[in-house]
């Protein structure tokens, strides 16, 4: 490694620091201060998402698209789900779910979809029966029988939040870019999972996406938000690097298919073990490809 790169380096990592760490968190004179950018540091602050870089159709000599699963209940995707209380904790730090639902709410993220194949757009109002369950009491019911006003004390409202979220859906595609001779990962779409809202309290409820995003549309706002980083709390990571730098662990349960892309538990169904040797086989066929690129 010569002079230049060392050079390099250090630079990227003082930038990093400077970038991420909590703003004016040593020079502040009262805690009002904390977060806030000096006018220095708004001037240096050119802090985008990572461009992708143009690919020509011509280039991708081989393409698989695949759907994975992101279980929160891993610690290595703990980073996604906490913070799930905020009320003893900063605005700085957020959970993905809040994130995306604070963004589709004031309309940063413009668009929200049905599917992963981004057919059918929804609205906020749309997705208001998967997010909130309104039901009236056996008392309630008594007293609209009875013609009277209903009290709002008979009225049972349960929202979905971010501890409510137990997985997320990502739709991605594995392609071999031949003009740099390499199999490369694109993510396209991200989905929060729930229990259904009707059923949540139930032993076993139903999972379901409550709506789909298109992944480049959020990237600015997923850029801007950051999570936690466990080995170096004064470099977070910013939910974009985190998704695109796939620093989490995911299974494969759909892969493009002559079958109208059907599911794995489609065709292997009750059998967790054979579900996961499936998905991992999935996995390994894409990876071959590239391996066997390079093979006589």
């Amino acid at each position: 490694m010569n002079f230049k790169n060392v050079i390099l380096i250090v630079l990227c990592a003082f930038v990093a620091t400077g970038t991420f760490a909590q703003a004016n968190i040593l020079n502040a004179k009262s805690p009002e201060e904390i977060g806030v950018k000096t006018d220095a540091q708004k001037l240096l602050d050119n802090d985008k998402p990572l461009e992708y870089g143009y690919v020509d159709d011509r280039d991708i000599l081989y393409s698989r698209m695949a759907w994975e699963k992101i279980v929160l209940d891993e610690r290595v995707n703990f980073p996604m789900y906490y913070p799930i209380d905020t009320n003893n904790i900063g605005t700085n730090r957020r959970s993905l779910f809040d994130v995306l639902m604070a963004s589709v709410k004031d309309g940063s993220i413009p668009n929200i979809y049905d599917d992963s194949y981004f057919t059918s757009k929804r609205t906020l109002k749309d997705i208001q029966a998967a997010l909130t369950l309104v039901d009236t009491t056996e008392l309630g019911i008594e007293q609209l029988n009875a013609g009277e006003e209903l009290s709002a004390e008979y009225i049972n409202r349960r929202d979905i939040t971010s501890a409510d979220i137990v997985e997320y859906h990502i739709k991605g595609l594995w392609y071999f870019d031949k003009r740099h001779g390499e199999l490369k990962y694109r993510l396209l779409g991200i989905a929060p999972v729930a229990p259904d809202v009707n059923f949540i309290d139930s032993d076993e409820p139903d999972l379901v996406p409550l709506f789909w995003v298109f992944f480049p549309d959020a990237r600015e706002v997923l850029h801007e938000a950051k999570a936690f980083n466990n080995k170096n709390s004064a470099v977070p990571l910013t939910f974009d690097h985190l998704l695109n730098s796939r620093r989490f662990n995911g299974y494969i349960f759909r892969e493009e298919n002559v079958q109208g892309d059907r599911t794995i538990t489609e065709y292997i169904s009750d059998n967790a073990l054979m579900q996961l040797l499936e998905s991992n086989r999935v996995k390994e066929k894409v990876r071959d490809f590239e391996q066997d690129m390079w093979s006589y």
